[in-house]
């Protein structure tokens, strides 16, 4: 019997073979050193996903103790909340990722983009990583909620140590939950400020937003930022880097971008297929649930395996091919339902136009092994560091 845990560092290194022995001999596996469910079909992690009265998210998506509880919504948002609260709260934010507003973003993240670019574009090589994947996106969500530039590097910081995990570690480290504290706290007195003095940012709006007599407090504002920071900028941060790694692994999908650009944005979205940020979501049963031949009990955990779901061969045909021309419309990569990623088109025109500045100034790249490291987390697989030497 294999096991599957999500703690496990063997886990981040390479989950799929264990997902693969999960969808064929485990469709719903039980964890009892741990204590959870897992689901690893794409049927059933779909269906999962659709399934908010039986699925609850009231308790938070992570596994870990600390951050699985009532209150989840403090720093989640309304990822941590359940329909009717959900629908009025992700009512009120989006408001800020109207496909207009968002399209509009285009030309200033390509600014971004190529700044950070031409900072070591002479020198030939880089930590793709540190100098440019992780901080374009925290960049353009800085931006997008008045977070001046002399605290982006300290805040991404600090978001990536509220998602590393040490081996052996089942629950919120110190770091982690000192790290979170800070954000918090920073939160806080930006909105303090904002209070005072209203900008034009979405931190601002948020706290102006009314749909039929609703507005947000403070408190609310916080969360939704504190989801921003962490959700937004990781998964986008392990987008960039692992569509130029799977890219540099399969040199005849190389040569397909490189004689025809045009083919960027299906090199974001089988990535987001093939190796998707986000692997892992948790659900806890509000009810009884039997699932092939399975009975799984109220108030257990369930985790919703995307990783796997996304390798389903009856779904995807040579599933374990990287192949940035096949259909991946059935992809789960922003999941389905309520719940679909409110910034799934703000990921994905980063993506986009994050490459398209790789492509054109330094596609002609070459990657480390021996300099790569990765990030060590139970919900989000990519890079810490992927050292790149290329010719500009």
């Amino acid at each position: 019997m294999t096991e599957y845990n999500p703690y496990a560092y063997q886990i981040h290194e390479d989950p799929y073979p264990a997902y693969e022995w999960l969808r064929r001999e485990a469709p719903v596996y039980r964890n009892d050193e741990i204590g959870f469910w897992a689901l690893s079909r794409h049927a059933d992690v779909l269906a999962g996903f659709k399934d908010t009265r039986r699925l609850s998210n009231t308790h938070g998506v992570s596994l870990e103790p600390l951050a699985s509880h009532p209150e989840a919504h403090a720093t989640m948002s309304f990822l941590a909340m359940d329909p009717p609260r959900h629908d009025r709260m992700r009512a009120l934010v989006s408001r800020g990722f109207t496909p207009r507003r968002i399209a509009d973003l285009e030309p200033r993240v390509r600014e971004i983009a190529t700044t950070h670019i031409d900072r070591f574009i002479s020198e030939g090589r880089c930590d793709f990583i540190a100098d440019y994947a992780g901080k374009l996106p925290m960049d353009v969500i800085s931006e997008m909620i008045g977070v001046p530039p002399a605290d982006r590097d300290m805040l991404r910081a600090w978001a990536d140590t509220v998602v590393h995990r040490e081996d052996g570690m089942y629950d919120v480290p110190p770091a982690a939950i000192d790290a979170s504290a800070r954000i918090v706290g920073y939160f806080q007195d930006l909105i303090a400020e904002r209070r005072k003095h209203a900008g034009d940012d979405l931190t601002s709006a948020l706290m102006e937003a009314e749909l039929d007599g609703d507005r947000l407090g403070d408190k609310d504002v916080l969360a939704f930022l504190f989801l921003m920071v962490i959700a937004g900028n990781e998964t986008t941060t392990k987008l960039l880097g692992n569509a130029l790694y799977w890219l540099w692994r399969n040199p005849d999908q190389r040569e397909l971008v490189r004689a025809d650009p045009g083919l960027i944005p299906l090199w974001v979205e089988e990535t987001l297929r093939y190796d998707p940020s986000s692997q892992a979501l948790k659900r806890t049963l509000a009810e009884d649930v039997e699932l092939h031949g399975t009975k799984m009990s109220k108030g257990d955990k369930l985790l919703l395996l995307i990783g796997s779901a996304n390798r389903d061969e009856t779904v995807f045909p040579e599933a374990a091919r990287y192949d940035i021309q096949r259909d991946t419309t059935a992809s789960l990569a922003f999941g389905q339902g309520t719940h679909f990623c409110l910034g799934a088109a703000l990921a994905r025109l980063e993506g986009r136009v994050a490459l398209e500045e790789v492509h054109a100034r330094m596609f002609d790249y070459d990657i480390d092994p021996g300099g790569i490291e990765r990030v060590h987390s139970i919900n989000v697989r990519g890079f810490a560091a992927l050292p790149v030497e290329f010719r500009a």
